[in-house]
């Protein structure tokens, strides 16, 4: 655990063991812990991440990366976020490479599905936190509620219901799919 006097970096965090790294983040220099997800968390981020995936692949518009994939979204202090689904565009792929170690900046696009522990306040800062560092659309996907939430700043925010599409504007050109698909195994 870090403390103010020694803030970690991402680099810190890389190198930690498994044990003492897993299921956490980085915020500013600090491990912020988290508990594993639990299993409707688990079947709705899989069905997205399927439907992204399959989408991507397609259309050959970049990669998408599997939960908790790390990517460094701000240094000194450094912070490292991860979501539970990513896509970086192939001309930033092309341009960075794949690291072995965290991906050197944000991703286009991240989504997230709440857990029933997570707050409002905690999900608006962690989508607060993505947007600044350049994603340019977010998902927050709810299955309590059955509702997914579109970012696209941190000031536009648009909610979805089980009727509605979820598209991916002009980050994800062409992929769509209705709200109630993310729920169909619950």
């Amino acid at each position: 655990m870090s403390t103010a006097a020694h803030l970690l970096t991402a680099d810190d965090l890389f190198r930690m063991p498994s044990d003492e790294s897993r299921w956490c983040e980085l915020v500013e220099g600090e491990i912020v812990h988290m508990s594993p997800p639990g299993a409707a968390h688990g079947l709705v981020t899989q069905t997205l991440s399927f439907l992204l995936g399959q989408f991507v692949a397609e259309q050959r518009l970049g990669l998408t990366f599997a939960a908790e994939t790390g990517f460094v979204v701000a240094r000194n202090p450094d912070s490292v976020l991860g979501p539970d689904g990513s896509f970086v565009r192939r001309e930033r792929i092309d341009s960075l490479g794949v690291p072995v170690t965290y991906f050197p900046e944000a991703p286009d696009m991240v989504f997230e599905v709440l857990s029933p522990g997570d707050t409002v306040r905690e999900v608006g800062l962690k989508m607060r936190r993505w947007l600044q560092a350049g994603v340019e659309l977010a998902w927050v996907v709810d299955p309590a509620n059955r509702t997914a939430m579109v970012y696209q700043a941190v000031d536009d925010i648009q909610v979805l219901t089980e009727k509605d599409m979820l598209t991916g504007g002009s980050v994800l050109p062409g992929f769509k799919c209705r709200v109630a698909d993310l729920f169909a195994g619950l």
